[in-house]
Order: C-alpha cells, then sequence, then structure tokens
C-alpha cells in the first residue's frame, strides 16, 4: 500500500482528519465546481459553512476521517500522485504555530509557552490545544494555522502539548485598517421603522459589534451572519447609517479581517436578503 495512503488511513483512525497533497504542498481539486477556491466560510459564500459537494472537496473542506473516502476511488489517483499528508488542525481543536526559519524559532523559545514540537525543513511547527481563526504572517516568518485550513503532517513531535496560550490568540489581532464607510453600500429603505427609540439601533450595534469581537473561532462565519443578522433588523427603513456599518466592518477587522473580506460579507448578507 501507498506509504502516505497508509500514514492517512492510521491517522484517520485516531480521529484526525486528514487530506492528500501533490507537490509544493498543494491540495488536489476534487471538484470541478470548486477548483482552486478555498470552500467553506469563505465569505464571498452565501452560505457559510462547510462544503456540501457530492463528492470531498478542495483543501481543507476535503480533509476526512472517513476510511472509505480516504482509500476510495475518488482518491485513488490521487494517492498515487500524492507528495505528502496534510491534515485540518481545527478539526480536532488543534493550533499550529508554523515557524519558518531560525529566526522566527527563536522568536517562539523567547515568547511562547512551551509545547509540543515538530521540526520542519527549514523550522518547526509548535502545535497547542485549542482551536483559533488562522492567519499567515502573522510576524515575520510566522503563520497561524488551525481552523479553515490545513498543515502538512510531519509526524507526531516531542513534548507535551499544552493549552492554547492568550499570547498566541493575540498574534492575529490586529489595528483595523481605516474603513471606507461606502464600501458598504448602506441601504436607504422606505419601510416603516420598527426602532422603539434611537437605543434601540444603538444597542443592536453594539451587540453586533460584541458578537465579532468576542469570536473565538469561525470568524469569517461569525462575520457573516452577524452582518446578516444587522441588516435584517435594520437594514430596511434607512436608519442604518454609514457610521453604524463602519463600526461593524472595525470589529471585523480588528479579528484580521480584510476590508474586501468584509465587503464581500455585507454584499452577501444584502443579496441573501434580496436588498
Amino acid at each position: 500500500m501507498n506509504t502516505h495512503l497508509t500514514t492517512a488511513l492510521d491517522l484517520a483512525a485516531r480521529g484526525v482528519p486528514v487530506l492528500p497533497l501533490r507537490a509544493g504542498k498543494v491540495p488536489f481539486a476534487n471538484c470541478p465546481a470548486c477548483l482552486y477556491t478555498s470552500c467553506g466560510g469563505r465569505p464571498n459564500m452565501k452560505t457559510p459553512g462547510p462544503c456540501t459537494c457530492p463528492r470531498p472537496c478542495h483543501a481543507w473542506a476535503a480533509a476526512t476521517t472517513d476510511p472509505h473516502v480516504i482509500a476510495g476511488s475518488t482518491w485513488s489517483t490521487a494517492w498515487k500522485q500524492a507528495a505528502a499528508v496534510a491534515y485540518h488542525p481545527g478539526g480536532i481543536a488543534l493550533t499550529v504555530v508554523d515557524l519558518d526559519h531560525a529566526d522566527a524559532v527563536a522568536w517562539a523559545r523567547r515568547t511562547l509557552p512551551a509545547t509540543r514540537t515538530v521540526p520542519t525543513t527549514r523550522g518547526e511547527h509548535w502545535i497547542y490545544q485549542g482551536a483559533m481563526s488562522s492567519a499567515n504572517a502573522v510576524r515575520d516568518g510566522v503563520d497561524i494555522k488551525s481552523t479553515m485550513v490545513y498543515a502538512r503532517w510531519l509526524g507526531p513531535g516531542t513534548g507535551t502539548m499544552t493549552a492554547l496560550p492568550d499570547t498566541v490568540r493575540a498574534l492575529i489581532v490586529k489595528k483595523p485598517s481605516p474603513v471606507r464607510p461606502v464600501t458598504a453600500t448602506v441601504p436607504t429603505g422606505s419601510g416603516e421603522c420598527r426602532h422603539r427609540t434611537p437605543a434601540y439601533l444603538e444597542r443592536g450595534i453594539a451587540m453586533a459589534e460584541q458578537r465579532i469581537t468576542e469570536a473565538a473561532s469561525a470568524v469569517h462565519a461569525t462575520v457573516y451572519r452577524t452582518f446578516l443578522a444587522v441588516l435584517s433588523a435594520h437594514g430596511r427603513c434607512g436608519c442604518l447609517t454609514d457610521t453604524h456599518a463602519a463600526r461593524l466592518f472595525a470589529a471585523a477587522q480588528t479579528k484580521g479581517e480584510t476590508t474586501r473580506h468584509c465587503t464581500d460579507a455585507w454584499t452577501n448578507a444584502r443579496t441573501a436578503l434580496g436588498m
């Protein structure tokens, strides 16, 4: 049996969702409808969440523990061409701090709590117990791989795994970029206002900001659903302003969302509501 397939089946039996990688650490495109896209939970999808294609889909959304899928006909050609096995860290409540060079490793040893480590070609993976949002280039040579991404399986590593610390979570929190409210395209609306007092709208916006900033995982999905809820409650009467939208965008950006992600989520929410 193919060595990578054997490894994948062994990991799956231990509850680790896996997928094959081509040379260059690139996933196979299993579904033509999602060719070379990142499926599930992206803000440019109307319904965030795992891909619902009839076959295992692309990248992290394809990761599975089902031995019939892993060893079945869908992936039979993939394993013959596979250069590595990957897994979805967030799928088993893990976070990988990917340290890409010696300076990054030295920084981690000075800054982060010790945990299980796995050697890589140029650096190390530090693995913590607990899931969070993923982000690339949080500092020089440091990526965070947890939810909605895949990581190469390079062995079990050494050392005792520790709980995900706040110092790692804080790495993805960025100062919000300047928000252009016009990007949000706030609906003007002409319906009857259902707000009892100005405080009703203010309370709704404040709760939406809190929901976004407190999201510990699935940030893309949380932002979309929050935008959807705000527009559903306040978007048809004309009381929602550019200032309100800017506050929501700023809250999303503190969680690492880009202006484009925010705009896509806002647009998709409006589309879903027929605005």
